[in-house]
């Protein structure tokens, strides 16, 4: 089925649900960082391409998506939840799959290896980004539960749980980032500068895709502040 005739098909039950399964669109494209992380450390680049174009392709379909949820949302009000707000959540989502893109895009494009010294951190970078994304999805999993409640009562107490370890995955990932910046300073020298100069750049790039995740329970906060 097409991915607009899907996402057309579901907008009768609820405005959230659209929101939801295009979460989880993103956090299946973010998901394929870490087999594309393993084929990179093996220097597979058959795997890397291949899993490069998987990536491309969900990130490609999660935009569709994003269409359609724009043209297709609410524009007044809707229970407790506005239009601008919903949109403000989208676009968020959104940018966790573009980043996945760019990683992806960057390391393939330039055919990067890593170097021995931080390939095992890197490896728990990005373990730690899709954990983000997967945490940001649980929790606009319970948006339409939040709806229902009118954003109270135990549902709001079990949402700000599920932030403060998004927020927590989030701090950790900028810890990992540190310590693989750390690293590769000590050996720039011995780089070509370019590689080096696109390395630093795939790094910030992974942890953006974290940092967007937490966009997103960043916004859900607000809702619950409201």
């Amino acid at each position: 089925m097409a991915v607009s005739n899907y996402m057309s098909g579901i907008f009768g039950t609820s405005p959230v649900k659209p929101m939801q399964v295009h979460m989880e669109k993103v956090h299946e494209c973010v998901s394929l960082l870490v087999p594309f992380c393993e084929a990179l450390i093996a220097e597979n680049w058959k795997t890397v391409e291949k899993l490069q174009k998987q990536i491309s392709g969900l990130e490609n379909e999660a935009d569709v998506m994003k269409k359609e949820l724009r043209m297709n949302l609410p524009k007044g009000l809707f229970m407790q939840v506005s239009r601008q707000d919903l949109l403000e959540v989208l676009t968020a989502q959104d940018r966790i799959a573009n980043k996945a893109k760019d990683v992806a895009g960057i390391i393939l494009g330039r055919k990067m290896i890593l170097p021995k010294t931080i390939a095992a951190d890197y490896s728990k970078f990005i373990q730690r980004v899709v954990d983000a994304s997967e945490q940001a999805k649980i929790t606009i999993n319970e948006l339409d539960e939040l709806v229902e409640t009118g954003f109270r009562g135990s549902e709001v107490k079990l949402v700000q749980t599920m932030l403060k370890k998004l927020d927590k995955i989030e701090s950790n990932t900028d810890t990992l980032e540190r310590k693989i910046r750390g690293k590769l300073f000590q050996i720039e020298n011995d780089m070509p500068p370019l590689e080096a100069m696109f390395l630093y750049k795939v790094i910030e790039a992974t942890g953006d895709v974290a940092d967007q995740a937490q966009r997103v329970g960043s916004r859900l906060q607000l809702f619950l502040a409201r």
